[in-house]
């Protein structure tokens, strides 16, 4: 220490010219283009003794001070090419730079004084495809190293000549920041002193033709809010949850045997702060409002489109290109934590939908994100999607298979979430998805199937159920694709729920023809039945059944207003009691009629409509009754569970079917799908004596005309249906009836 408080300090009128650069040196300074300015800038030793140099395009000076008292120890001359300085040193110490600029002086360490800074196993796990904390690892990572507060960026780009880390802290001069390579895993990395959450950066890569690419982080965990594209330090001081009872329970709430009521939610179109053209909700406020609202309505789970930072709010979040980073339209990663903290602690689960199928092609994104084709596919065969003009992910290199996992477990363990669902899992398991003949490449075997998607589809179940046990992973696939849900030890995927494309598909299309031909179309309501066990289910009603010219849902009934809101009421009651776990996209639980605009709020105004709001105080007894009737969802995945009763009458359009609870308790359904009521309609059902209406969705509350059976009717001991005993109901128009046995639980 004594030494160092009594080192005069030294400076050279002339320049020692041992401390000049190559040519090819300064000239690749100057120009961003060196590989490794680790063994040029920094201190060094030769035989001489130590010496430090600097490049700081733009500055009129640096001095070095001693980092333990900032005394002066030397004045930097300035060298052979502007920016660069230099000097000997008479000690190696720990030291800082004192850096004049033309608008004022700057102290900071040196960003070349560190050595390396991510451990081999991190490199190595990288490398591998199995680095499950990615999130901690790359991006930017605030941090004290040797003392020195700061941020650590590491960035994979492995085909990059160079890679920098910009922004205003460097006036976005790439050549100020140049990070290091760390081979073989072809990750870049560098600590910028004296920087913290909140600085705004991006990765300036030049690439292997010589053009300069700005790039956002592939792995920031907080974004600029769009337009604006760079990449956020983000403060990642650990949350406070709140929420270890749901998270010990939660496993239990996601089995087969237990009701799951989903509402689908598009964040910044749920609500807005004074209508279509106001501001959008943060999480604070969708804390404040949406998760009372969806708890009244007797919904288990809140499922958000994607809240991913994507550039494109018109693609509802299905275009990410930030997989670590909830988009800053809404606030902080923080507050989203306060959102799912604030959803647990009422009892309510959290289901984000998840995009491991493409990115969009955004210059500023993935896409060729060091010249090359790193993240997707090379042949535009298998890496270019057609539909969606976006790039297909290269889930067959193990970085990238790595990525996406990673991404996974940020979601689930980072933040809490209880549920993936992963979108267009049907684009991800055939090369031929939406291909025509001739315009896709077969795989090893010959064959359509992607067999790495496969691979990473399997590998991603089996390692969330092994990380984060109690949450689930769910499927949107929409073809026939055998063993979604079965276990990945029996050949499946491994999912835990599969949306049933083909029941929403079939009832739609039965649902909005004129009651006068459903008679024709009677197969399309009994067909599910058929396929309805061989996977585990979730009966969707999504935002894409509302979009994109199809219409409203209650749109989409036939016959005058009074036959539409009774159609709705109807559909929603056979959704709501069939087997399945439910999903419904927000403003059908009011029966919006405006197709669903993301630009816009719910038209909230109707619920002032008696006929409205009937439709929402429907709903919201469906999943009452659902969660309180055990035949309604214990025996949701097995064939015991479900009887049909009357499935063939085609004349009258009427349903009726039995539902089962483990202990053997019926429940009764029977729809009248005509606009007919029918008198005196005998059913068989398995008991005789009284027997309750549990529902009807007909009732004047809903909106209905309020016929009925007066809430009870007694079954007497005559044999229907290959039943022991039978009633005779009046069935409403355009209605579903709900019946047990009186006095059952």
């Amino acid at each position: 220490m004594n030494e160092v408080m009594h080192t005069r300090p030294t400076s050279s009128l002339t320049v020692d010219r041992t401390l000049w650069l190559t040519d090819d040196d300064a000239n690749a300074l100057v120009q961003g283009t060196h590989r490794d300015p680790f063994s040029l800038l920094g201190l060094h030793s030769d035989a001489k003794g130590p010496f430090l140099r600097v490049f700081m395009p733009g500055a009129v000076g640096v001095d070095v001070l001693d980092r333990e008292d900032d005394t002066l120890r030397s004045c930097l001359t300035s060298m052979q090419i502007p920016g660069l300085f230099a000097a000997r040193l008479s000690h190696s110490a720990p030291y800082r730079l004192r850096i004049r600029w033309p608008q004022g002086e700057q102290i900071t360490e040196d960003p070349y004084s560190f050595g390396l800074l991510l451990g081999e196993m991190d490199l190595y796990l990288l490398g591998e495809g199995n680095h499950r904390n990615l999130g901690h690892c790359l991006g930017a990572q605030p941090m004290t190293v040797e003392g020195v507060q700061g941020v650590r960026f590491a960035v994979w780009a492995p085909n990059a000549r160079r890679v920098s880390v910009v922004g205003n802290f460097n006036s976005w001069d790439g050549r100020r920041h140049v990070m290091r390579l760390r081979h073989p895993a072809g990750v870049w990395e560098l600590f910028v002193p004296r920087l913290g959450p909140g600085e705004s950066y991006k990765y300036e890569i030049l690439e292997p033709q010589g053009t300069l690419g700005l790039r956002a982080d592939p792995v920031a965990l907080a974004t600029e809010a769009p337009p604006s594209t760079a990449s956020v330090v983000a403060d990642t001081t650990p949350f406070v949850w709140h929420d270890d009872e749901w998270i010990a329970s939660r496993g239990k709430a996601h089995a087969v045997s237990r009701p799951i009521s989903i509402y689908e939610v598009h964040a910044a179109s749920w609500r807005k702060h004074g209508g279509d053209n106001g501001e959008l909700y943060s999480w604070r406020d969708m804390a404040t409002h949406l998760i009372p609202y969806v708890l009244d309505m007797g919904f288990t789970h809140v499922e958000l489109l994607p809240i991913m930072e994507h550039p494109f709010g018109g693609s509802w979040g299905y275009q990410p290109l930030s997989q670590f980073a909830p988009s800053a339209r809404f606030g902080t990663p923080a507050d989203f934590a306060y959102f799912v903290d604030e959803c647990h602690r009422a009892g309510l689960g959290v289901i984000l939908d998840w995009v491991p199928a493409h990115f969009p092609t955004d210059p500023h994104g993935l896409a060729r994100f060091d010249g090359t084709a790193l993240y997707e596919y090379e042949h535009p065969f298998e890496g270019f999607h057609q539909d969606w003009n976006t790039y297909i992910y290269n889930l067959g290199r193990r970085e990238v298979h790595g990525f996406m996992l990673a991404s996974a477990l940020h979601w689930l363990k980072h933040f809490h979430i209880d549920a993936l669902r992963v979108d267009a899992v049907a684009s991800m398991l055939y090369r031929n998805y939406s291909r025509n003949e001739g315009e896709w490449i077969p795989n090893r075997h010959g064959g359509q199937e992607n067999l790495e998607t496969i691979d990473f589809l399997r590998h991603l179940n089996e390692v969330i159920a092994e990380e984060v046990p109690g949450t689930v992973v769910i499927a949107e696939e929409s073809t026939a694709w055998p063993g979604v849900t079965q276990p990945t030890e029996k050949g499946g995927l491994g999912f835990a729920y599969k949306w049933n494309m083909g029941w929403m598909h079939d009832t739609l299309e039965y649902i909005s023809k004129d009651p006068v031909y459903r008679a024709y179309s009677h197969h399309e309501m009994t067909f599910p039945m058929v396929y309805a066990f061989s996977e585990h289910y979730v009966l969707p009603i999504s935002h894409d059944e509302v979009v994109h010219g199809k219409g409203s849902l209650i749109g989409k009934m036939p016959g005058d207003e009074w036959q539409q809101f009774a159609n709705l009421r109807a559909y929603l009651s056979i959704m709501w009691s069939q087997p399945g776990k439910k999903l419904l996209f927000m403003g059908c639980e009011f029966g919006q009629w405006r197709e669903w605009n993301h630009d816009r709020e719910l038209d909230w105004s109707l619920l002032t409509e008696p006929r409205h709001a009937g439709i929402q105080r429907l709903l919201g007894d469906l999943n009452r009754c659902y969660k309180e009737l055990p035949a309604l969802h214990e025996c949701d995945s097995e064939p015991q569970g479900f009887t049909w009763v009357v499935g063939n009458d085609e004349t009258n359009s009427v349903f009726a079917w039995l539902r089962w609870s483990t202990t053997g308790e019926p429940l009764l359904v029977v729809a009248n799908m005509t606009p007919i009521p029918r008198q005196g309609y005998r059913l068989g059902v398995p008991m005789a004596g009284s027997w309750e209406e549990c529902l009807n969705s007909d009732a004047e509350c809903y909106g209905g005309s309020n016929m009925g059976n007066m809430g009870r009717i007694t079954a007497k001991d005559a044999p229907l249906h290959g039943q022991s005993a039978s009633l005779e109901l009046t069935l409403p128009p355009l209605a579903v009836l709900l019946l047990r046995p009186a006095g059952a639980l």
